[in-house]
């Protein structure tokens, strides 16, 4: 089947419709070539995207819109690499998900997919300089390690890290939660740039789609996806860092947490975590051992 995939077809349906990689299967199972699309039953469309016939309409409209050479034109233009999933370059780790992205846009060192080693490096948008500490004493050794830190470019922990892994002479991936025409937040724009040179910019969403609530939880699956286990600095109780510790869990990963004072609001959520389970660290070479020895 792998022979059938055409990356204008797919990334013109991606953009018509937000398609999972079982709904592409699927179609693949019915269909040649998936310019074919137009010509299947609107029942059986139905049935495989379990939307109504309107929906169906609109995004065959919307994919032979899109269905033209000009939309890889557009990306390359832009600098953009397209990883879909039969691709070389598409990290096999991300099979293990559920609902693996069905194409992963890049920007900046895609060879960075590719290191054998990987820790996700995550925490709350509001961390303090506790975060900062902690970094300065976790971070270097798994550098020296050679593994690549992913986080997700928010605010707070996650940009400490991007940014500290830089300062280090390491390599960072952010995984975003948008499409590459925008930064989130803002703030975070120069950072971004700098990122999207040596290091990498990565989306499983189409160019234009800006952040929505939902975009930034599927985003954290991929952070923990790509990686060989996931640090958490600090977290409140009610998190977003909690969800992503949640997909490794699900997927057998280990997670290191940094025990934080008993007085702060953003060591709670760690706090539990390591009366969960979550193992307690204190310096970067514990991680160096549990993982990658």
């Amino acid at each position: 089947m792998k022979s059938n995939f055409n990356l204008q077809h797919v990334l013109a349906l991606r953009h018509a419709y937000p398609i999972s990689y079982k709904q592409l299967l699927l179609l693949y199972n019915q269909l040649q070539q998936l310019d074919e699309l137009p010509t299947m039953p609107h029942q059986l469309l139905m049935k495989i995207f379990k939307i109504g016939s309107e929906r169906i309409a609109k995004m065959l409209k919307d994919f032979q819109r899109f269905n033209t050479p000009n939309i890889l034109e557009f990306y390359f233009e832009k600098q953009i690499h397209l990883i879909p999933f039969w691709s070389d370059n598409y990290p096999n780790i991300l099979f293990q998900l559920i609902d693996p992205p069905v194409i992963l846009f890049a920007k900046g060192n895609v060879n960075l997919l590719m290191k054998p080693y990987k820790m996700a490096c995550i925490g709350s948008r509001n961390a303090t300089t506790y975060s900062v500490e902690a970094l300065r004493y976790l971070l270097p050794p798994i550098i020296q390690k050679g593994a690549v830190i992913v986080s997700g470019l928010a605010k707070g922990a996650d940009t400490m890290a991007h940014v500290m892994t830089m300062q280090y002479g390491g390599h960072t991936i952010a995984v975003l939660g948008h499409g590459l025409q925008m930064i989130y937040p803002k703030e975070n724009g120069k950072v971004a740039k700098m990122m999207s040179k040596e290091h990498l910019l990565l989306s499983e969403y189409t160019f234009f789609e800006g952040p929505k609530k939902y975009t930034f939880p599927m985003r954290n699956r991929i952070i923990s996806g790509l990686s060989d286990g996931l640090l958490v600095t600090e977290a409140a109780v009610k998190s977003g860092t909690l969800i992503t510790t949640e997909h490794a869990l699900e997927h057998g990963k280990d997670v290191f947490v940094v025990p934080g004072p008993i007085t702060s609001k953003q060591s709670e959520g760690t706090n539990k975590l390591i009366r969960e389970g979550a193992i307690p660290v204190w310096n970067g070479y514990q991680i160096v051992e549990e993982l990658w020895q």
